[in-house]
């Protein structure tokens, strides 16, 4: 009987998402969160729609579990949308001869994500913060080792001394994204991905660490081989 049930659930499930993408303008929405979160009123500038039909959208998407929205930890009054299931979504392809990725203080986020990078794709990456900290997070060193990445001997740098005009951005922090880098230096992606140097514990840093690299292979397979 449990069987059953099981199946039956999986099918409404299943049949939520088809109706949640039937309509063009949600279908659309899960496409530009394919490779990056995006708050609201960005995705609704970015559809051409307003913001109470872009509220009734995400509302039916919430629904069938494909999008969820997370309180931003700089702004608190900000929330972004993030896709669930990457699976239902075809990414804009990117093109870029190396990918930076950016957080406050650099001291986990960022570092993760360009190791990651360079395991996930052959294009270059880099790090940097815009309040750079002394050193690498011991947290981030570990959780790295235990995936077989390698944090050691690696340094914070300021975002003025690493990003250049040709270079793809990624701010993997509310923060960095919402002061100085996005009025200095156009932001490219944004990843609202929770900062476990506030938690400091060995699950924080690996949630990140696991939500990092799905964004990253995702984005390492836009960039290497863009869809048609």
């Amino acid at each position: 009987m449990g069987g059953d049930d099981s199946a039956a659930a999986g099918l409404r499930r299943r049949a939520a998402v088809h109706a949640a993408l039937a309509d063009p303008t949600r279908l659309h929405a899960v496409d530009l969160l394919a490779l990056g979160d995006l708050a609201p009123g960005e995705l609704a500038a970015a559809l051409g729609v307003p913001g109470n039909l872009l509220a009734h959208h995400l509302k039916v998407l919430e629904g069938a579990g494909i999008v969820a929205r997370r309180r931003s930890e700089g702004d608190r009054r900000r929330t972004y949308v993030t896709l669930l299931d990457a699976s239902l979504a075809v990414p804009t392809a990117r093109s870029a001869p190396r990918v930076v990725f950016v957080c406050t203080h650099s001291s986990a986020r960022s570092h993760l994500a360009a190791v990651a990078f360079t395991r996930a794709s052959r294009l270059a990456a880099a790090s940097a913060g815009t309040e750079p900290a002394p050193e690498v997070h011991p947290g981030a060193v570990a959780a790295a080792a235990r995936h077989g990445l390698d944090l050691t001997g690696r340094t914070p740098a300021h975002v003025d001394d690493v990003v250049r005009a040709d270079d793809l951005v990624v701010a993997v922090c509310d923060g960095a994204y919402e002061t100085s880098l996005a009025a200095a230096r156009p932001v490219d992606l944004h990843w609202s991905v929770p900062d476990p140097v506030r938690v400091g514990t060995d699950d924080a840093f690996e949630d990140a660490l696991l939500d990092i690299t799905a964004r990253v292979d995702r984005l390492g397979r836009a960039l290497a081989d863009p869809p048609t």
